[in-house]
């Protein structure tokens, strides 16, 4: 069985959030739907449009940001013994028998613990959100200094020097769907609560990667409207800065064993 789970944030019910609903109720292997509500206010919901068995609408008493609102569902999971649980971001589109061929996937290959299909944009390119550990010059420089100077690392760092139409196992994989396998992610911590949001994908796909396989997996493709925030809001920008010096701080600036070992080994 599986569970899912999806971060709000005053979002767009009518031509996002509800269209993406109706499509995940359909998925045969659902046990239950969470919607975890960061909005200041609770009627944005509109519960005379959703009703439904397997669905359960949470209002959170604050912000509480993106792994740790998160991380509220991720524990149902565990305390009922859910095998699976999606986190997915409300602007990704997907099929629901395309979810059910992954959930049947993952349950007769017990050493993966997490995956992500390929991931489109909406104009049929592809974004490489699979990706090599990051250095402090792979995220600051690719914000901050010229985009000449950084192709050849960006390159490497996204993966773009692999067959991309194989699968991987890499030790990052984006937030914006991260199949997982309930005992890996409990085993790794879940989300560190510390950051409150950008670096948590990183962080807990690192955690995961040690013990268990994290697969970038191309045979399913889902299409993701990625707004990158931090490039378009000065406010997002410093709330991606500092959670990814928390990270840095976690795991090392320039000295990272793990790091160095797990970017070797792709």
């Amino acid at each position: 069985m599986l569970n899912i789970s999806i971060v709000l944030y005053h979002p767009n019910w009518e031509q996002e959030v509800l269209p993406l609903v109706e499509e995940l109720l359909r998925v045969k292997s659902l046990h239950k739907l969470y919607l975890l509500d960061n909005s200041e206010a609770r009627e944005v919901y509109p519960k005379t449009v959703i009703k439904h068995s397997k669905l359960r609408y949470m209002h959170m008493p604050s912000n509480l940001g993106y792994g740790r609102a998160h991380n509220v569902a991720l524990r149902e999971s565990a305390y009922r013994r859910i095998d699976l649980h999606l986190v997915l971001n409300s602007d990704i589109r997907v099929k629901a028998e395309d979810i059910d061929a992954m959930h049947d996937w993952m349950m007769v290959h017990p050493q993966v613990g997490q995956l992500m299909p390929k991931v489109l944009n909406p104009d049929g390119t592809q974004q490489y959100l699979a990706k090599r550990l990051p250095t402090p010059l792979d995220v600051f420089g690719r914000r901050f200094l010229p985009a000449w100077l950084m192709a050849k690392r960006n390159k490497r760092y996204e993966l773009r020097d692999k067959d991309l139409e194989r699968p991987i196992n890499a030790p990052y994989l984006s937030g914006c769907f991260m199949l997982l396998r309930t005992q890996a992610a409990v085993e790794a911590g879940l989300f560190d609560e510390r950051y409150f949001m950008y670096p948590e994908d990183i962080d807990l796909t690192r955690s995961i990667h040690r013990n268990w396989l994290t697969l970038y997996y191309p045979e399913w493709t889902i299409v993701h409207d990625h707004a990158q925030a931090s490039y378009k809001n000065k406010h997002m920008l410093r709330i991606h800065i500092q959670n990814m010096c928390r990270y840095f701080n976690k795991w090392g600036w320039l000295f990272d064993r793990e790091r160095r070992l797990f970017n070797a080994n792709l």
